[in-house]
């Protein structure tokens, strides 16, 4: 096991509190918008066995079986399948999709044998991975996750009474769902930057009334008003209300597989991903938006968002659902004078501790203690046990 010095990504839409709160530094005053755990070739976590630090995924390079398992090499290739992170939002994140794993394969050769460059900003496909993802609430949390149904999208766009917005209230009342929320989307995301820049700033005066009252659509709207001031007479605050708004506490998560659109608002929390950088813009971003590969790969598939919560093994161990491999959740409340929870699988795994302190305990009586905000990796079929006062959350692999 051992003990990881990990990369704070400065993101402009990062809070300037919240990680430094966790991990009890000074705030720099600049946004930290996530922390790192892992070993993505943009910030891999480093750690230290006696000959200076070496980044992860050198360690794991240099022995990947031994390091992640031959189950895990076999199935998913010798690197770490995921990335697993601290998010802590200040303001929205971009309004974002991610593809399946044949659309991330086809674009990124496609991208590829085109000779866009790795790094440039139209660039869409980082690498041939998906990127299916849970978050998980450490404070309350707030985003947008999933498409509306289009009938109670049209109640909330018409309860703004802008006049610009009727004709999306009658698409989404009169059309097939699937095909009112595409034909919606295309209209706002192709629209006269200028028009819909005055449409948005009417849209967001109007959320923000209603979002000062207890309506039906008020938190919506305070949270959309909130991100028409962050970004100004950006089309996606319109294609945010098509969304639906989402409030999380803590423990409780959200799973967000391919195509489905959604964004985080407010809050921190873990976030649990594939090892994949692949993102689609679809606003509240002054990034690249490319609207037909956006659409190619959306679900417009309306439903309500599945909050999910922590389901115990039996041993202590409280377990996030998820119907893909690369990733597992879970979290364990240690109380004081409890037994030891026992962790060896023949998966690599990762823990943050991020409340109390927490030790790990290795075969040979090797201890190591974590303080809140502190992570461990451990590689395949490590015999470990946790125990102490606190709360840690566990990543590592389905096999």
């Amino acid at each position: 096991m051992d003990l990881l010095a990990n990369t704070v990504r400065p993101y402009a839409w990062g809070s300037t509190t919240a990680i430094p709160e966790l991990l009890g530094t000074e705030p720099t005053g600049e946004p930290q918008a996530e922390l790192w755990m892992g070993a993505h070739p943009g910030a891999p976590s480093r750690l230290d066995r006696g000959s200076g630090p070496v980044p992860l995924s050198d360690v794991i390079a240099a022995d990947p079986h031994g390091e992640l398992g031959d189950a895990v090499v076999d199935r998913f290739g010798p690197r770490l399948p995921f990335l697993f992170k601290v998010l802590a939002a200040g303001t929205a994140l971009s309004v974002q999709v991610h593809p399946d794993l044949d659309q991330a394969k086809a674009g990124y050769a496609d991208e590829e044998a085109r000779g866009i460059p790795a790094d440039a900003p139209d660039r869409n496909y980082r690498d041939a991975n998906h990127k299916p993802e849970m978050l998980c609430a450490l404070t309350p949390f707030e985003g947008l996750c999933g498409f509306r149904h289009p009938t109670e999208a049209a109640d909330l766009l018409e309860s703004l009474a802008v006049d610009d917005l009727k004709p999306f209230v009658d698409i989404l009342r009169a059309r097939p769902e699937s095909d009112a929320l595409r034909e919606v989307l295309v209209a706002v995301l192709s629209a006269e930057r200028t028009a819909m820049a005055e449409t948005v700033e009417r849209a967001a005066l109007a959320a923000a009334r209603l979002g000062e009252g207890d309506g039906p659509f008020a938190d919506a709207c305070a949270a959309y008003a909130q991100a028409a001031h962050d970004f100004p007479g950006d089309p996606g605050v319109i294609a945010a209300m098509l969304l639906n708004h989402v409030r999380l506490q803590p423990g409780e998560a959200l799973y967000l597989g391919a195509g489905v659109p959604h964004a985080y608002l407010s809050g921190l929390g873990v976030e649990l991903m594939a090892n994949s950088d692949n993102v689609l813009r679809c606003g509240l971003t002054p990034k690249h938006i490319d609207v037909p590969e956006l659409l190619r790969v959306v679900r417009f598939t309306p439903g309500d968002p599945a909050v999910r919560r922590p389901e115990d093994s039996g041993d202590g161990e409280e377990v996030y659902d998820t119907p893909i491999d690369e990733f597992r959740l879970s979290r364990y409340v240690l109380a004081p004078g409890a037994a030891a929870h026992p962790l060896a699988v023949p998966a690599p795994q990762i823990l943050l501790c991020t409340a109390g302190r927490a030790t790990l305990t290795g075969a040979d009586g090797t201890r190591l203690t974590l303080e809140r905000g502190q992570s461990a990796y451990a590689p395949a079929g490590e015999p470990l046990t946790l125990d102490g006062e606190g709360t840690v959350f566990r990543a590592t692999v389905k096999v």
